[in-house]
């Protein structure tokens, strides 16, 4: 093995835990040990990836346990807590509406038919997938076009990003507020119908989009891009921006979720190389170790790690997942250069640093947990052929992989 490959491993290895609740079997990849023990959506989805280079048979056990926890509609939460409901201070701020629940009833971004593609198989074959996608469109697709909707930050993965805080203003996630946003969105049973008619912000959030209509793409539903660029793509800028209800005035600080459509295999090349141009901008986003979670001219740009107290993340450094998530779409667009620069500055840190939450994308320094699985996901920058993992182009139109 290669050293990226042996820390990458001997991670996995020690984050994976196995057991039983009421029945029910459980296997998972902790995202970190020492600060997050339980399930979370989308870092399964991304451990399983990761898990197809070294035992495609944890792949799918990672990816079943995320289907044991769906409720019978098909919907699975943004954290399982298989061991046991969460308690102390944590229940004030996560998203369960009983204090007993096992599971939270607010998403993170739906990944998980496109992590079936890339690290298991066809998706469209498992009906329990199939209902899992269609429970979420049917709960938070808001006007009919195959976009979702956000109620809380979070539910984005992106926590406390700076796009949110002119939205949710003293209740971004990270802010005292916070506590209060989740109290009013639990006494309204975290529905999205019941949050909009009370005048609180909704949000049609781009990565989570992204994700969203990667996972379609996967299942051969139709395309969501189209829709995407029609409501979020801002044409002046080039950029990708969320949309608000209601609308706000204040101005949405760039982050890297700006480019995150480059992941989109059917994204417009006209779109794409106005996204990436935006990237190899050095005063932005064009770090030794890109991209930073925010761009480096905007006044929230910060590696702190703490603000009053609290954590706050995504509001500097850079993470592996959206590296991950840019690169394939520079392998697509022919930025063969630009793609080898980006997997090499992360392979190298990855392997120099350890698996960290998150690097400082100045000097690579490793930030946040340690022994973070989804930073794994720098396996897939080894390879240029990864770029196109579950994904193949017939005759012109984006296709699942057989």
């Amino acid at each position: 093995m290669t050293p990226l490959e042996q820390r990458c491993r001997q991670t996995l290895e020690a984050s994976w835990t196995v057991g039983e609740r009421d029945g029910v079997p459980f296997s998972y990849t902790r995202p970190s040990p020492g600060r997050y023990r339980w399930q979370w959506y989308w870092d399964s989805c991304f451990a399983a990836i990761a898990w197809r280079h070294f035992d495609p048979a944890r792949s799918r056990a990672e990816l079943e346990t995320l289907l044991a926890a769906a409720r019978p509609d098909g919907f699975i939460g943004h954290t399982i807590f298989w061991e046991h409901p969460v308690s102390g201070p944590r229940a004030l701020y996560y998203n369960v509406i009983h204090h007993d629940d096992a599971m939270t009833a607010t998403i993170q971004p739906p990944a998980l038919a496109f992590a079936w593609l890339v690290a298991v198989g066809d998706p469209a074959l498992e009906p329990r997938i199939v209902a899992h996608h269609a429970a979420i469109s049917a709960q938070r697709d808001l006007e009919g076009d195959g976009l979702l909707w956000i109620l809380q930050p979070d539910e984005s993965g992106c926590d406390a990003s700076p796009q949110f805080d002119p939205i949710w203003q003293h209740r971004a996630q990270g802010l005292p507020g916070f506590v209060e946003l989740v109290r009013s969105n639990r006494k309204r049973g975290f529905r999205i119908d019941a949050v909009r008619a009370d005048g609180d912000p909704v949000v049609c959030e781009v990565l989570t989009n992204v994700l969203h209509g990667l996972s379609r793409l996967a299942l051969g539903l139709p395309s969501i891009t189209p829709a995407l660029i029609a409501r979020l793509y801002d044409e002046p800028t080039g950029l990708f921006l969320p949309a608000v209800m209601p609308a706000i005035d204040a101005r949405i600080p760039v982050t890297w979720t700006a480019l995150a459509p480059l992941a989109l295999p059917d994204l417009p090349e006209a779109v794409g190389h106005r996204l990436a141009a935006h990237l190899f901008d050095e005063r932005r986003f064009w770090t030794p170790v890109a991209p930073p979670a925010v761009a480096l001219d905007e006044p929230a740009f910060s590696l702190r790690e703490h603000f009053g107290g609290l954590r706050r993340y995504w509001r500097g450094p850079t993470w592996v997942n959206s590296t991950w998530l840019v690169w394939r779409g520079l392998v697509r667009l022919g930025y063969e250069q630009q793609a080898i620069e980006l997997a090499r500055a992360i392979t190298k840190t990855v392997s120099r640093e350890g698996l960290r939450e998150f690097y400082d994308p100045h000097d690579g320094r490793g930030m946040g947990a340690e022994g973070f699985a989804w930073s794994a996901l720098a396996l897939e920058l080894a390879d240029r052929r990864n770029a196109t993992a579950g994904i193949r182009v017939a005759h012109g139109q984006t296709q699942p992989l057989a």
